[in-house]
């Protein structure tokens, strides 16, 4: 088949700015070649990457795109005519695969051309879903988000695949085991991520007796990537950094193998996002347990496809009025167990299998090929 897939307008790929969405297509696309597609791939121009190039085997066409807008009316103008720019370099293909919020409406008269259309929806959706009745197929990447379309749009249930993402990488041999008291998030530094939360419950853990542990924080509070900004990280920075909190802020890091040693030093890994409607699926998690952290997410719907409690991790109910206590009952609870975090921490490794690149790409390659079976 020939593949194309279409980006948004904002993160560069490969992600050099970090993004998890273009972090999985980019591999996804190299594992489409590896089993004899032909694959294009369409994404924002950026500084030091050139117009085009083949990765892998992969084609890849940059345009003008631009950096994250606050203003949410803004991001929605700019991915239109990004979206418009983009149709003039689509090629010819069968299957046209996108996460845009315009290119379903704009690509669909072009289907015969562009190829059948596969929406890529990777967050709850807010109303857009009823524009895409002539797209071939709507992609859940969860059950809460495969619910919330059907709300949306009862019409177009029969049009819904539920495909999980895959770790955006082939797991790499595992090198250590766990040594460090390490707790650590990875993610956009956004007020929605529940950074003071998580923050607030580290703590208040700290005064009940935790001892020897460290948080750690990687990522980017820029709004160009999508954080809460500057003035909201310094207010946080100062309020827990004033009483000697063992809090290391390491920043952006966008290196893959830098981001993955982090993971493999971590022992926990909190996820405490507030964002009910706007999380979809949990990328830093899944991507924590393939090495061995054990993670302690938020009830937010999604993560529940794959972090089973007392499982293979913990889930916490950050709707809670008291959520602050409850997430530094769960970090004791792991740090002064460590049996019982051995034992999570095997079963969070079963992910190197369930969400491997290569056995995700075999699913989405039958989901394309079933759009031509009518």
């Amino acid at each position: 088949m020939r593949i194309t897939i279409l980006q948004g307008a904002f993160l560069p790929v490969p992600t050099l700015r970090g993004g998890a969405v273009e972090k999985m297509w980019f591999e996804l696309g190299k594992q489409f070649c590896s089993k004899g597609h032909t694959v294009t791939q369409v994404s924002r121009r950026f500084p030091g990457l050139p117009a085009s190039e083949t990765i892998e085997g992969v084609k890849h066409i940059r345009i003008k795109g631009y950096d994250w807008p606050s203003n949410p009316l803004m991001h929605k103008l700019l991915d239109f005519i990004y979206t418009l720019r983009s149709l003039k370099s689509l090629p010819k293909a069968d299957i046209l695969i996108t996460n845009t919020f315009w290119s379903p409406i704009l690509a669909t008269p072009f289907q015969h051309r562009f190829g059948r259309i596969v929406v890529d929806i990777q967050r709850i959706p807010k109303g857009q879903i009823r524009f895409y009745s002539s797209v071939a197929c709507l992609r859940a990447n969860s059950s809460s988000v495969q619910q919330a379309i059907i709300a949306e749009a009862p019409n177009l249930a029969n049009k819904v695949a539920v495909i999980p993402n895959p770790l955006p990488y082939n797991p790499p041999p595992l090198l250590s085991t766990k040594t460090e008291k390490v707790i650590l998030y990875c993610g956009r530094l956004h007020p929605e991520k529940g950074i003071d939360l998580l923050l607030h419950a580290f703590q208040l853990a700290c005064q009940r007796g935790l001892s020897n542990w460290s948080l750690r924080l990687v990522g980017s509070a820029d709004v160009s990537a999508g954080g809460g900004g500057s003035v909201w990280i310094k207010r946080l920075v100062n309020l827990y950094s004033s009483d000697g909190l063992p809090v290391e802020w390491l920043g952006p890091l966008y290196n893959e193998h830098e981001l993955q040693e982090q993971y493999s030093r971590a022992t926990i890994f909190v996820y405490p996002s507030l964002a009910d409607n706007g999380e979809s699926f949990g990328m830093a998690p899944l991507e924590a347990m393939a090495f061995g952290a054990v993670p302690i997410v938020s009830s937010v719907a999604c993560f529940q496809d794959f972090i089973k409690p007392e499982v293979n991790g913990l889930i916490f109910n950050h709707r809670h009025l008291d959520a602050v206590t409850i997430l530094s009952t769960a970090i004791i609870k792991l740090a002064n167990s460590p049996e019982v975090c051995s034992i999570l921490s095997r079963n969070a490794l079963k992910v190197r299998q369930t969400h491997h690149p290569s056995a995700i790409a075999e699913e989405f390659i039958n989901c394309f090929a079933a759009q031509f079976k009518d």
